[in-house]
């Protein structure tokens, strides 16, 4: 960057030669790319409206590859090529998992049935459990109709199950539930991806109709960690919030911790806590290595003179960390920080050394090819991001500290504990700030009290909780884990403690609207240039981040909602904040739509404000020169097409309704899914719907009619 700076100032030309050259004297970076570029391709085929035949990808894949073999000699074109290598390897692995994961979806809502299947999962709720059944049989669906996977929540008192058991019940289902508003979270394509096909609840007990074999890694798995939870829980009280964040810790199921424990570690910037990944991962695997390589030379004589102790230490930790990780449910964030710390272990074992970020790289390639749908979630990108910020900033940290070392200089105890504490605070801040554009994006929420809660959580949890619950596990096979859970809680409810405190301190939580795509694809774009360079040119890279942040004040929010139900309408008011016309209804969907808006809570609906005029028939809404009519019976339909823009109907329109410019009826929310309204005064009115943002996809439900 100084280069390009001077030259500048000089009133030299600028040329892409310069560019050439800075790009070549970073050639050892370039490796890092490849994993953004195959991500990119990720993106762009989940980015596209209709499904792409498999053999693009095929053909994409192959051709860039022939390209690269034929370009080998050539260095710009072998450069080009092998980034089209990677955007079509990413693009072709997203086909193979789309095509791969493929199973029947329930089409429609089955209010009362009966449900046969096999328990693949079992997760604890505050009220109850939810059991993912698999093999399900759904009393009046056909087996070619019927999902491979049924999610439902039981309630109240359960007989003793755990996977791999058949069960019966009497539920109601319904298919995933499309976006709440369009550009929403798609639970549709989260569950298409995961195998699931329906969703529901039951209607009282579930009845045990035969006992697992144990049979199978999955089902063998999942009956462990279930395991393992029920005996974390019965060391504590019952109901006691200490024991759900223990099994959070251990086993990385979170449905036993009280709402409002797990409301306060959100608002106090420490959920962070209770997603297993790297924090934990690398804990587990340096308890384990350093207690081993301890315990080896200290009670091994000469052991440790004659054999590679070092080595077998590292090995307890690679075995040890790996069953941690699939305990904790092997989810992206563990499996990248396993990856990455096994990687660093298996180095100790054959004498070699780790390169960080390319470790990350070769995380993120790895989890791509096997769950390229995994780039679009909120774990994927908060872990890599966090990670990412972290190994660079500490890449130009290490680099001062080997200069100061080289100078002679060296800390005492003081300076020591002065620079963990110090570690932890900016580990913190880099953490938070690398990660707060994906929390708003997908969350719409910051907690500003983050760096506090940290800096009293984080020690704690690292030198206290996590030790005791690697004692724990080691205990738990002579039934003796009680022993190190004590001490463990102790911890956890000071941990729980700071987080009460600190979420309850005044402006601890700021809501912020929601980001567009745009906006986090620039802040995406700006944050990889600035990490995954050395040289001082990758400032430009903030560039980036701060147009992508400030695409949130650039983007209008809608003018008015309709759920795809029409069961709940929204509209702005003078005061560009949002009312809801209903409390009681749809209040997911409505909770949605508030949190897109930063608002903690509706305004109020109706009454008669110049913006809002309500009756028994419907309403008027009256904003930038333009009238919508919100008609809720059909007496309003005659006089509201003469007088109205647009007719917002949540009954169908059966006739002629010539007068406005749009209308959105009932059939439209039931084929469309629900809608968004910006009105643009004299630039016209924009509408959109959640199916025609989301294109021909197979996660994409389509209402079929009954004739079909």
């Amino acid at each position: 960057m100084g280069e390009i700076i001077s030259q500048i100032q000089s009133n030299k030309p600028f040329s892409m030669v310069n560019v050439l050259s800075l790009l070549i004297a970073e050639r050892h970076r370039w490796a890092l790319w490849l994993p953004v570029l195959m991500g990119l391709g990720i993106v762009v085929y989940f980015g596209l409206p209709i499904e792409p035949p498999l053999w693009m990808g095929i053909v994409g894949f192959l051709a860039s590859g022939l390209a690269s073999w034929r370009a080998r000699n050539r260095s710009g074109l072998l450069i080009i090529s092998v980034a089209l290598l990677a955007m079509t390897t990413g693009f072709l692995a997203a086909q193979v998992r789309t095509i791969s994961v493929s199973a029947p979806v329930l089409q429609r809502s089955l209010n009362v049935t009966t449900v046969e299947g096999r328990i693949a999962m079992i997760e604890s709720r505050n009220k109850g459990l939810r059991l993912t059944l698999e093999k399900p049989r759904i009393t009046g669906l056909g087996p070619h109709g019927t999902p491979d996977r049924v999610r439902v929540t039981v309630n109240g008192k359960q007989p003793d199950m755990v996977p791999g058991d058949w069960v019966r019940l009497r539920a109601s289902l319904s298919p995933p539930s499309p976006p709440a508003m369009p550009g929403g979270f798609d639970f549709q394509r989260h569950s298409y991806f995961r195998g699931i096909g329906a969703v529901g609840f039951s209607f009282g007990p579930a009845q045990l109709t035969a006992r697992g074999s144990g049979d199978g890694a999955w089902v063998a798995l999942q009956t462990l960690r279930r395991s393992v939870s029920k005996r974390v829980l019965a060391a504590f009280d019952a109901g006691s919030p200490v024991g759900g964040v223990a099994v959070a810790l251990m086993t990385g199921e979170r449905g036993a911790i009280p709402k409002t424990v797990m409301e306060g570690f959100r608002d106090s910037g420490l959920a962070h806590l209770l997603a297993i990944s790297g924090l934990h991962i690398g804990l587990v695997a340096g308890i384990l290595f350093f207690g081993m390589r301890a315990a080896l030379v200290l009670l091994g004589g000469s052991l440790a003179l004659r054999h590679p102790v070092k080595k077998w230490a590292a090995a307890v930790a690679l075995i040890g960390a790996f069953a941690y990780a699939m305990i904790a449910g092997a989810t992206v964030p563990t499996l990248r920080a396993f990856l990455m710390v096994g990687l660093v272990l298996t180095a100790v074992i054959l004498d070699r050394r780790g390169l960080s970020m390319r470790l990350v790289a070769f995380a993120a390639v790895a989890i791509m090819l096997v769950q390229p749908d995994s780039l679009l979630g909120a774990s994927f990108q908060l872990s890599f991001a966090a990670v990412i910020a972290l190994i660079a900033a500490y890449e130009v940290v290490s680099d001062r500290r080997k200069s100061r070392e080289r100078q002679g200089k060296h800390y005492g105890w003081l300076g020591k504990t002065g620079r963990y504490i110090g570690g932890v605070a900016l580990t913190t801040l880099i953490a938070g700030a690398a990660t707060a554009p994906f929390v708003i994006y997908h969350f719409n929420r910051l907690a500003d009290y983050g760096l506090a809660a940290n800096l009293a959580a984080v020690p704690l949890t690292a030198l206290w909780v996590m030790p005791w619950a690697v004692v724990a596990f080691a205990l738990m096979p002579f039934g003796l884990e009680a022993l190190a859970l004590a001490p463990m809680g102790w911890g956890v409810e000071a941990v729980i403690s700071v987080t009460s405190e600190v979420a309850h301190w005044p402006g601890a939580v700021t809501l912020v609207r929601s980001m567009p795509d745009w906006g986090l694809g620039l802040v995406v774009i700006g944050g990889l240039w600035l990490c995954l360079w050395k040289g001082r040119w990758r400032l430009f890279g903030t560039a980036g981040i701060a147009a992508g942040l400030a695409s949130v004040m650039l983007v209008a929010t809608p003018d008015v909602l309709i759920d795809a139900k029409g069961k709940l309408l929204a509209v702005k008011n003078e005061d560009g904040l949002l009312a809801v016309s209903s409390k009681q209804k749809a209040r997911f969907t409505r909770d949605i739509w508030l949190r897109s808006f930063a608002q903690p809570a509706s305004s109020p609906w109706g009454g008669d404000t110049a913006a809002l005029r309500c009756d028994d028939l419907g309403c008027l809404y009256k904003a930038k020169g333009r009238t919508i009519a919100l008609v809720r019976k059909p007496g309003a339909l005659a006089e509201d097409c003469g007088r109205a823009d647009i007719i917002v109907s949540t009954i169908p329109v059966r006739r002629a309704c010539r007068g406005p410019d749009a209308v959105i009826d009932r059939f439209d929310l039931w084929r469309d899914g629900a809608h968004a309204v910006w009105l643009g005064g004299d630039e016209g009115v924009r509408i959109e719907s959640v199916n025609a943002g989301r294109g021909e996809r197979p996660w994409v439900l389509r209402p079929k009619r009954k004739s079909q």
